[in-house]
């Protein structure tokens, strides 16, 4: 048989087609692949196509041939399989730091992992329509940098912001930039925080990766005083919702039914000491914010805060706070 000019391409077609439209429910006969290789401009022949599949297989491809009725070829094993691409499906749909239009790209390039056949599933995984997301499109660069910036151990420059009730960004600290050394980044509270030593203030503060732009990475050297003692997961488990406040070690009295509570939100390291037949305590190290009270008000009687004093008040003054916000309003006369 005469060669066609790009015959030396059948190879890269017959891969990029098994890829394409096989799975191991939906194997291609040798005629189908004989179909899609004309498709392309390109001839073979039945015996051509066992020694192509043997090239593929020596080259390391994975390519299955299942005889009998229904029978045919397909690729066996992929870099992802259906179950873990359904996974990262409902992660990236689910995130709210990705933008819509930004969860869409990516969920057509995990699509792309599989068959057709199989990506028709991944896109009836796609479930949660109305899910809250992020309106900063640039957030997934913005990581990007972060972590370039963690890996050449430098500081970075960035303007921060919030929105007002027009959604509208409003720049903090009067447009300034604000210059800080990352030590590492978050994801908590369904949010990215970058974490590191801001020049200007002098101490350890976390940031809404969403809400940083203009972001730059310097050639200033990282700061800050923590060095490589700095523990991210001991400043992520103190800051309920990444809220800022007084930190303490704080003791709590709970009710026995409360330890599978105590244990998801502070670890299985805690130390639980038993308080009469149907208590115990704990002591823990947490930021007393607006956020860790609120945490303590939605278990009601069942968590009691014994310690500090000052942790009382705070909770006292909170409680009074709302109980007057609720408080019916005099008529004026």
């Amino acid at each position: 048989m005469a060669r066609h000019a790009n015959q030396k391409q059948k190879l890269l077609v017959l891969l990029r087609v098994l890829w394409e439209q096989s799975d191991d429910e939906h194997p291609m006969t040798v005629g189908e692949l004989l179909a899609a290789l004309e498709r392309q401009g390109l001839k073979g022949e039945r015996k051509s196509i066992y020694t192509d599949m043997e090239a593929l297989r020596a080259f390391g491809i994975d390519v299955v041939n299942r005889r009998g009725k229904g029978g045919g070829w397909y690729l066996g094993e992929r870099t992802f399989q259906l179950a873990e691409l359904k996974l990262l499906v409902d992660a990236v749909q689910s995130s709210r730091f990705i933008t819509r239009r930004k969860s869409s790209a990516l969920i057509h390039k995990l699509e792309s992992q599989a068959s057709v056949h199989q990506a028709r599933q991944l896109q009836r995984q796609v479930y949660v329509s109305n899910r809250i997301k992020t309106m900063n499109e640039s957030i997934y660069y913005t990581v990007d940098k972060l972590y370039t910036a963690l890996n050449a151990r430098r500081a970075v420059s960035f303007r921060y912001f919030e929105y007002n009730v027009q959604k509208k960004p409003v720049f903090r600290r009067e447009g300034q930039r604000y210059a800080v050394s990352p030590w590492g980044l978050i994801w908590a509270s369904e949010n990215y925080y970058l974490v590191g030593f801001d020049h200007a203030k002098g101490d350890m503060r976390h940031y809404r990766v969403d809400k940083m732009t203009d972001l730059v990475v310097t050639c200033l050297e990282r700061r800050g005083d923590e060095g490589s003692t700095f523990d991210m997961a001991s400043y992520a488990q103190k800051h309920f919702g990444m809220f800022r406040g007084r930190e303490g070690q704080l003791t709590l009295r709970c009710r026995s039914r409360m330890v599978g509570v105590i244990l998801d939100r502070f670890g299985q390291e805690v130390v639980l000491v038993p308080d009469g037949p149907e208590h115990f305590s704990v002591t823990i190290t947490a930021v007393v914010s607006p956020q860790f009270l609120g945490w303590l008000f939605g278990l009601g009687d069942a968590v009691e805060l014994c310690s500090p004093d000052w942790a009382v008040e705070a909770l006292l003054e909170q409680l009074e706070s709302v109980k007057n916000l609720y408080q019916p309003k005099e008529e004026l006369p």
